[in-house]
């Protein structure tokens, strides 16, 4: 764990004397502890459902891990959670003890995310805001992740109370990558997201624009299913980089599907080349600027 030595951050509630009967207090001072073990912290969002935003978090995470980084992908999708399934880890059950609930661990990466822990993959999770808040803090504070180089968090779609919670709870050293598709009711939607960063002084690594056309794997033509151009135009309005375009390749869901991340599987489609390139930018990026 990062030692407190040298810190300068008054805000941290670890240099801060409480009432120790004060449970709230108490969770602070646990979830604190874990953030300092974590350099940078990744919110991987979106406006908009549907745009492959947990394909893009699992490839992601997993090229970092190339690069020989620490780390963590937690899923905060509390509804519907997909991040066992891509990862070929449904049914599976995380380790506790006196330390924490011990994460998983597949191809170098530290996973966690609340469908580890339902009795089923049909099971429901009906839960009100503050339930969602509370079980977020919980998958943050009691897990013990160690030291990370980087968190992923893989949200739900929109600006609700999962990313806005994300934001609330992991502090310092934190970032965005906004994922969206090149149609318009996308873009819509995923605008909303910048929006959403803005106003919480998120700082936001970049975009990436999934599903950016179909390279027919007999003839090469390029086909773009869902129009052409519309990130880029976002982009440009709002400042906001436009990492990558990742073609759309059906082996990216195969692969999805079947718990085999596309990455390990087709290391040089150029899907994968694109996600490395999210990582590198990811890399390169100044959290705290």
């Amino acid at each position: 764990m990062a030692s407190c030595e040298g810190c300068n951050d008054s805000s941290c509630s670890i240099k801060q004397q409480g009432n120790p009967q004060d449970q709230q207090f108490q969770m602070r001072q646990a979830l604190d502890k874990r953030m300092c073990g974590i350099k940078n912290k990744i919110i991987v969002m979106s406006g908009k459902g549907g745009v492959g935003k947990s394909t893009t978090a699992v490839n992601l995470a997993l090229a970092l891990a190339e690069q020989g980084k620490k780390v963590g992908l937690l899923d905060i999708d509390i509804h519907g959670p997909s991040i066992p399934k891509m990862l070929g880890l449904e049914g599976e059950r995380p380790n506790a003890d006196d330390e924490g609930i011990h994460p998983l661990e597949v191809s170098g990466l530290k996973l966690m995310s609340i469908g580890f822990l339902l009795a089923s993959t049909s099971e429901a999770t009906i839960m009100r805001g503050p339930m969602k808040h509370g079980a977020i803090q919980q998958l943050l504070a009691d897990v013990a992740w160690g030291e990370l180089d980087y968190l992923l968090l893989d949200c739900p779609p929109g600006t609700g109370d999962e990313p806005l919670s994300a934001v609330q709870l992991i502090g310092s050293g934190s970032a965005a990558v906004v994922v969206t598709t090149p149609q318009d009711v996308a873009l819509t939607d995923v605008e909303k997201s910048l929006s959403f960063c803005r106003e919480l002084k998120l700082p936001v690594v970049g975009l990436v624009e999934n599903m950016s056309g179909f390279i027919c794997p007999h003839c090469n033509e390029r086909s773009d299913i869902f129009k052409s151009g519309g990130a880029k135009k976002l982009a440009e309005k709002t400042g906001v980089p436009l990492l990558v375009q990742i073609p759309f390749e059906p082996l990216v869901v195969i692969g999805g599907d079947a718990g085999k991340p596309h990455i390990l599987q087709y290391p040089d489609s150029a899907a994968s080349q694109s996600l490395r390139q999210v990582a590198t930018a990811v890399v390169e990026f100044n959290v705290d600027k």
